[in-house]
């Protein structure tokens, strides 16, 4: 299995998951252990929302813990797609002020993940340099990137779904 295909050189997350603030987490469907192993990460019952932009049978969660699915490529996003980031990131943030805790994860939980929890950080008062910087320093250095999604952080979501729109199908 592996993890990137498109971006050979970017090195597999370290970990299933990580916190980036109390109660909101960041990760993927797989991790690479100390020896170098590709493993699996399953998510069971350790979270009371998960956020999927990648979902994979077998990888949870548990079938009564809450679980928003919104699959979307690593790549170029629609409108309707850069709304539904909106729409996740509000969530989130919702399950954050009910002290919940919550996991938003993609496939190696660095891109889209990424968008999502960016978007949550600036509904809580974070800067787009400063979220992205704790999420790149608290999942890893290759977390964002992506330039087109670091550029829809930095133009801001709403700017971004009003370009989207203008584009031609």
């Amino acid at each position: 299995m592996r993890t990137r295909q498109r971006d050979r050189d970017v090195e597999g997350p370290r970990s299933p998951w990580d916190e980036v603030v109390p109660g909101l987490w960041m990760g993927g469907h797989v991790w690479t252990d100390p020896a170098g192993e590709l493993r699996a990460a399953v998510v069971n019952e350790e979270f009371d929302l998960v956020v999927s932009l990648f979902a994979r049978a077998g990888h949870g969660p548990a079938p009564h813990v809450d679980h928003l699915v919104a699959e979307m490529p690593d790549g170029p996003l629609s409108a309707e797609q850069l709304r539904a980031v909106q729409h996740l990131a509000a969530a989130t943030h919702e399950a954050l002020r009910a002290h919940r805790t919550v996991l938003v994860r993609c496939h190696s939980g660095y891109n889209r993940s990424g968008l999502v929890v960016a978007q949550t950080l600036f509904l809580a008062g974070l800067a787009p340099a400063a979220a992205i910087e704790l999420i790149r320093r608290r999942r890893s250095p290759w977390a964002l990137h992506n330039a087109t999604f670091v550029d829809y952080l930095t133009t801001g979501l709403d700017v971004a779904v009003l370009l989207t729109d203008l584009e031609p199908p």
